[in-house]
């Protein structure tokens, strides 16, 4: 596969510093190995996608000096493929409709298990309260407007006889600084993840499986994202072992912290990339600001 990486913003705010580190790294990966920068638009949640702040990225990352072929690919417009992948895992009974609300799960979850945590990569860990009552049957049809979470269990269970087992390569780091060939085990999944949501409800699909998706159909070699997703890449292990996708190398890199130690959101106004333009800064500036070489 030839080298590829991608920067995957979603319009629903304004670009700041750690968006800024993060796009300028995978492009820098992928000129040093002659390989392909790629954009994608990430605008799953309709509800909060404007197409102002999508406008504001592209301009942004062609201030910073970055480049890419088109046509950008826009999640939205992929609706129907994610469908059909909710469908195969559905006819394989690997899903589940969940109607449960946050204050439900926090509320079932409020005692874990001894030794496990509360909380995982996709918020409070699941405790199986829909899973319980589901019984499954082949002529069952998905149902329509519900959040849809993947039986775990069932999922190890039908990809426990995969040689590769559920590992990936990263080149980066992870949190604890972790490098290398990175090997999730079973228990970590079920008791560290638990059932997640792959189609959220009016929405149609997640991040995890889009993002998984997406990688494949752009054939990103190399994913580079923030360390606060490493611990979702398990999640897209199994994804891509079910749906017969190769795993690409994962490179996740240190987070940009404002100067009291929390890492940047889209709230965070201040550390904008307009903003920093409105005031004349260069985009060797940024470059400088985020700890990168100037090119």
């Amino acid at each position: 596969m030839k080298f590829s990486t991608r920067f995957a913003p979603s319009p629903t705010g304004p670009l700041h510093l750690g968006h800024a580190y993060s796009a300028l790294l995978a492009y820098d990966l992928a000129d040093r190995n002659s390989g392909t920068f790629l954009l994608r638009i990430e605008d799953i949640d309709q509800s909060r996608a404007r197409q102002h702040w999508e406008d504001q990225i592209y301009d942004d990352l062609t201030w910073l000096g970055l480049t890419w072929p088109g046509p950008v690919l826009r999640q939205s417009d992929r609706m129907p493929l994610y469908r059909q992948a909710l469908n195969r895992l559905w006819s394989q009974g690997l899903l589940y409709p969940c109607t449960c609300n946050r204050k439900d799960v926090a509320a079932a979850a409020s005692a874990p298990q001894e030794g496990y945590p509360l909380h995982g990569p996709d918020g409070v860990i699941y405790p199986g309260t829909c899973r319980e009552r589901w019984t499954y049957q082949v002529q069952t049809k998905i149902p329509e407007n519900v959040a849809l979470r993947l039986n775990m269990s069932e999922a190890l269970r039908r990809i426990a006889k995969d040689a590769t087992g559920l590992r990936f390569r990263e080149t980066g780091s992870g949190p604890d600084g972790a490098t290398g060939w990175i090997e999730r085990s079973d228990e970590q999944m079920l008791h560290g993840v638990g059932d997640v949501v792959l189609a959220r409800r009016g929405m149609g699909t997640s991040y995890h499986l889009s993002v998984v998706l997406d990688d494949a159909a752009q054939n990103i070699s190399h994913v580079v994202r923030g360390q606060d997703l490493f611990d979702a890449t398990g999640i897209h292990v199994v994804l891509q072992r079910l749906l017969g996708l190769e795993t690409p190398t994962y490179h996740h890199h240190r987070l940009i912290r404002d100067d009291t130690g929390k890492r940047l959101a889209k709230r965070d106004d201040a550390r904008a990339i307009a903003k920093y333009r409105a005031e004349g800064a260069t985009p060797e500036d940024v470059r400088a600001m985020v700890g990168l070489q100037v090119c």
